[in-house]
């Protein structure tokens, strides 16, 4: 029996030295056969960030939601934090480590789970993200082993580190440390404290099994693998156990699951692409290229904006309606806010920029302005009696007030605040049509929305966008300076470089007495006229024009300060639907939903602003009253009957302010 044993000892030996040869043998041949693969394509993937004006995130673009940053810019506790849930030897140790190897499977068998640490060393783990598939065989294993004693030999162990923090996968869709503390606690990686980087560290081992979004269960035990995290900090001498008691367990974001163009943010969002598209950037480039696009929006004003149209616009409305708003910069043109609509993923159709609705009597202020050019003063009277006839190119074109008003004799001023149609058609013709469509197009009408000068364009039959108006408005904010509007106020690569900065491309388009006595006008509007309602409570000078086409298809207020030209519309896809009813308002004007929503949106984004003044009136033409009854021929009132009826009277019948 013992010759039998020790035969069987010395088979055995011989054995195990020819499987360990071979052992060698095989590895030292995969070692020289296999090559390290080109990086996953992901992995030199990054999202490009859209931000607001001063750098805050509002959304990105990508399917791989990631920012790389440089070691030095991560700060050493968040390193060692993450070294203290995966590697803590990696410092010191080789590549690969087979006791920790052998003590995860131990665990693993003992546990059955991932609470303890794990046997791959973060050069590992590097080898198999970057580099190869998630498949689990040994085949696999083994090409794991050799790269990541490769990459050991060709990059130093802070490049390993680096490569490893910007590509480990952190859950809720995001890859690397940066996008990671974004997404967890709405900071970039340099503000993280101690408390928040030893979650991010805990939560990279298995965020299905620690992130506390996908289960109660995670709660507990992402606790125990951050006190994990912190006794190893402790133990390795990068924490005290002082330090360590004076920590308190962080908050962290619940996680943000509607996507990333929900909302009224994806009309953001697209609006950009589309402008990036203009200056020679491809949209599958901002997918995967790591820009950041750094926008004219401040983050005041757009969640003012978005804050006043859900606290203000009407409530339970039909799906053929739309509301939208664009505030811009007063002189720069910089578009400070921008809201298309309630969610792009309902509808891509954004409101503010690609929607066209007839502007009403948002247009009258085009009719002063030439008026005012032509020498023709806010003191001048004309007949507000309704309706009147007048003549259009040979056809009769009957002008009725709101509601058929009779206003009688009264100056420029008064029918300014109340909007008076039977005015402003003769106000149009006398100053010039053609002039009228000049002074819109220097205001801010783009040549691509079709002006005729005829007599009805003082009444906005017009159809503009509402950054149209916005615009034209921003003119009259800016005493008479044509700004051209942008949203794009610079773009960065990759690599931080510019490869773009907007410019300010302004112009003077108006006299500064002109502009002075049109805002003296208008601040009749609002202060006691058909715009009140956006005045209200407003401890700061307001200019504005209320605007409702025909039977009330669409509603617009358009005002501003003496900061930003804000405009607000609504309407229906269907020019012929009206807006009555919708949100209990039986009568849906200017003056009701958009001046409220301007109302409130002032407020919110200009809290704390300093009050700046308008410009004192001009009076041009002077300050006494001038007869302008007779200005312009009118024809015999009967025609107008001929039009009160059918689908004529809707097509004639005038707008209110």
């Amino acid at each position: 029996m013992k010759i039998l044993r020790k035969n069987l000892l010395r088979y055995g030996i011989f054995a195990g030295g020819i499987g360990f040869i071979l052992a060698v043998l095989g590895f030292t041949f995969a070692y020289f056969t296999i090559d390290i693969p080109n990086t996953n394509s992901f992995v030199n993937t990054q999202s490009t960030i859209v931000q607001y004006a001063d750098g805050q995130e509002i959304g990105r673009l990508g399917s791989e939601n990631r920012t790389v940053v440089k070691l030095a810019s991560i700060p050493l506790y968040v390193r060692q934090a993450v070294l203290a849930a995966e590697d803590r030897k990696f410092y010191t140790q080789s590549a690969v480590s087979p006791v920790g190897i052998a003590r995860a499977l131990l665990n693993n068998l003992k546990t059955g789970n991932l609470s303890g640490q794990g046997g791959s060393t973060i050069t590992q783990q590097y080898a198999k993200t970057a580099f190869l598939t998630p498949e689990r065989t040994i085949t696999r294993k083994v090409k794991e082993l050799i790269i990541a004693i490769k990459l050991q030999n060709q990059m130093s162990k802070d490049q390993i580190f680096e490569s490893y923090l910007n590509t480990i996968y952190f859950g809720r869709g995001t890859y690397g440390i940066q996008t990671a503390s974004e997404i967890y606690f709405g900071k970039s990686v340099g503000k993280l404290n101690i408390s928040e980087a030893a979650i991010l560290a805990s939560i990279l081992r298995s965020p299905g099994y620690y992130d506390p979004s996908y289960s109660e269960e995670n709660v507990d035990r992402l606790k125990a693998r951050w006190q994990y995290v912190i006794d190893g900090m402790i133990s390795e001498n990068w924490l005290t156990e002082e330090e360590a008691d004076n920590l308190t367990y962080p908050t962290i974001k619940e996680p943000v699951t509607a996507g990333a163009l929900a909302g009224p943010k994806g009309y953001v969002v697209s609006w950009v692409v589309h402008e990036l598209a203009k200056l020679g950037f491809e949209e599958a480039d901002l997918q995967s290229g790591g820009y950041v696009i750094r926008t004219t929006l401040e983050k005041k004003n757009q969640e003012a904006a978005v804050r006043a149209m859900d606290s203000r616009g009407p409530k339970n409305t039909p799906e053929s309606y739309h509301q939208a708003l664009v505030s811009i910069r007063a002189g720069t043109g910089e578009i400070v806010a921008m809201y298309g609509g309630k969610d792009y993923l309902v509808t891509q159709l954004n409101g503010a920029t690609q929607s066209i609705t007839q502007a009403g009597s948002s247009f009258k202020p085009f009719a002063l302005i030439a008026a005012l050019e032509q020498g023709i003063p806010l003191t001048s009277v004309w007949d507000g009696q309704s309706p009147q006839v007048f003549d259009d190119y040979g056809k009769p074109y009957p002008v009725f007030n709101y509601a058929n008003e009779q206003e009688g004799e009264i100056n420029l001023l008064a029918a300014t605040a109340h909007s008076i149609n039977t005015i402003f058609v003769p106000l149009g013709i006398a100053a010039g049509l053609d002039n009228f469509v000049d002074v819109a197009r220097r205001a801010g009408i783009p040549n691509t929305i079709a002006l005729m000068p005829t007599p009805s364009i003082s009444l906005g039959v017009a159809s503009p966008h509402v950054i149209d108006m916005a615009s034209s408005y921003a003119t009259f904010a800016g005493n008479g300076i044509y700004a051209k509007p942008f949203i794009i106020k610079e773009v960065l690569g990759s690599n931080k470089g510019i490869l773009y900065e907007g410019k300010i491309e302004a112009q003077q388009s108006f006299q500064p007495d002109v502009m002075a006595d049109l805002t003296y006008a208008l601040r009749q509007v609002t202060s006691y006229g058909t715009g009140t309602a956006a005045s209200s409570g407003i401890k700061r000078p307001v200019a504005g024009k209320t605007g409702t086409t025909t039977d009330n298809a669409s509603a617009w207020f358009n005002g501003y300060t003496a900061e930003f030209a804000t405009t607000v519309a609504m309407f229906r896809d269907d020019a012929t639907q009206s807006l009555n009813g919708i949100g209990g308002n039986y009568a849906f004007t200017g003056g009701s939903f958009p001046a409220q929503v301007w109302n409130k949106y002032t407020k919110l984004a200009q809290k704390g602003m300093p009050k700046t003044p308008f410009p004192k009136p001009a009076n041009i033409g002077g300050t006494e009253p001038i007869s302008y009854i007779e200005a312009v021929p009118t024809l015999d009132p009967e025609l107008a009957g001929k039009y009160e009826s059918g689908a004529t009277k809707k097509k004639k019948l005038a707008n209110r302010g």
